[in-house]
């Protein structure tokens, strides 16, 4: 399996054709997913005891499964949070990927990780983060608000008062899914502020007066979100930071989706207050345009992170000594084996400078802009909210959620594009509405002007 060939070289030349193919593709389709029987049934065994062979397993590829995919940065797939890579980071990902770095320690992956930080004090200086800030890139989301959280959790044990308590942590109903799996994952209460619309100090105010004197004890963090990923809305942070440094909180900020929008002189302004966050949390492979995974968690105080995730070790005690003369990411989030997954970002950063990321990130910006006056002109549809960040709400007017259900699955059949829809709260009741999120400069006005006459 190891060794060098004809067949392996032949094979590397398949594969950087297929590659540069996909990456110099300008038109394709959205690609649709099958059952797992029916492409059982066209690829049929792969897993053998001999193998079927790499130019076989290859072509199965190609043929059946490729297209049962739906890429992320097809220009009308503006569901959910896509991604638009640039093609510089998918280049370097293969390099990544053939470079074999573990991730962990600065003794194996000095160069890897030295190219990580380069990127990583661009993000931080987007933040206005106080001198001595920093982070770590991370599987995505999930894993960086977990990861702060359990160092919020494991700093505010350091009391003995609190060291048998059970965390209770402060957000919204707006909130990423991601915050409440992640407080199953460290065993904390979450409290859920009953609004999607922007969560502001006097809300928190008001919440943390109705808690019991027990409750008030244990609650130790606030999570705010700066860019919420169903409508793109940013909590008034500036005023729950004042909360929380009046309350003694931790106080974290989970712009997942919208921190890439810091680098945008059009909405920076409506992320005042970040820089007094003591954790945030940002997904480069969401609006950096870096391939999946690549999220990030940067710390205040880098120092605390590490008292709560260091991992203690007979065999990992060479890595600390060696450390001493560069930085281990593992000590700073709850991964230990990583690879170097902010490399890609850091070559697209310094192949295209952080200019080309402004213009990107304000095109995005700039499509929900226009896609809000167009459903304004448009006679069929009309907006639930004004535009937020690249996240636009809009209903078409009359349409039950089954219609909307039926409507999606109709386009994405059809290999057009790829809109679902969300559900917004309106009063007591939640209504389906449907939902554009830009991130891909190369969506087009035409894209969005068929996607909306395909409700006619």
């Amino acid at each position: 399996m190891h060794k060098i060939d004809i067949d392996l070289v032949e094979m590397t030349l398949d594969v950087m054709k297929y590659v540069i193919d996909r990456v110099s593709a300008t038109e394709r389709q959205i690609g649709k997913p099958k059952k797992a029987e029916e492409l059982k049934v066209l690829v049929g065994e792969t897993i053998t005891p001999k193998g079927v062979g790499g130019e076989y397993a290859f072509d199965l590829w190609k043929k059946h499964l490729a297209n049962t995919n739906v890429p992320v940065d097809h220009p009308r797939n503006l569901a959910f949070v896509p991604a638009s890579p640039t093609r510089a980071a998918i280049m370097f990902d293969l390099v990544t990927s053939a470079s074999s770095i573990h991730g962990a320690y600065w003794m194996e992956g000095a160069g890897g990780i030295f190219c990580e930080n380069e990127a990583m004090k661009w993000i931080v200086s987007l933040t206005g983060l106080p001198e001595g800030a920093f982070g770590v890139f991370t599987s995505g989301g999930t894993s960086a608000n977990l990861s702060a959280i359990v160092t919020a959790r494991e700093h505010w044990r350091q009391d003995d008062a609190f060291k048998r308590e059970k965390g209770l942590i402060i957000t919204s109903i707006g909130a990423h899914s991601s915050v409440k799996a992640m407080a199953k994952v460290a065993d904390v209460d979450i409290l859920l502020v009953d609004s999607e619309e922007c969560l502001t100090g006097e809300d928190l105010k008001k919440t943390i007066a109705t808690l019991t004197e027990h409750e008030r004890k244990c609650l130790f963090a606030v999570v705010a979100t700066g860019g919420t990923t169903n409508a793109g809305i940013i909590d008034d942070l500036e005023s729950i930071a004042e909360v929380c440094e009046a309350e003694n909180l931790w106080f974290h900020v989970d712009a997942a989706y919208g921190g890439g929008a810091l680098v945008a002189d059009s909405v920076r302004h409506q992320f005042k207050g970040i820089e007094r966050a003591d954790s945030i949390t940002i997904d480069p492979h969401k609006w950096m345009f870096s391939p999946y995974d690549c999220g990030a968690v940067i710390y205040k105080n880098p120092e605390l992170a590490k008292n709560a995730h260091s991992q203690q070790g007979s065999y990992l005690d060479i890595f600390k000594d060696e450390g001493a003369h560069g930085f281990n990411p593992t000590d700073y989030q709850i991964q230990l084996t990583r690879r170097v997954r902010g490399l890609p970002l850091w070559f697209s950063l310094a192949t295209h400078g952080t200019d080309r990321y402004k213009e990107a990130v304000e095109r995005g910006i700039e499509l929900a802009q226009i896609a809000g006056k167009m459903i304004k002109e448009h006679d069929k549809v009309e907006l639930v909210r004004e535009p937020s960040l690249s996240c636009v709400l809009f209903r078409r007017k009359g349409w039950s959620p089954e219609d909307y259900t039926e409507w999606t699955y109709r386009n994405h059949k059809s290999g057009f594009a790829l809109v679902t829809p969300t559900k917004w709260k309106q009063g007591d009741a939640f209504e389906t509405v449907s939902r554009f999120c830009f991130i891909n400069p190369d969506t087009t006005e035409k894209d969005i002007e068929m996607i909306l006459d395909s409700m006619n």
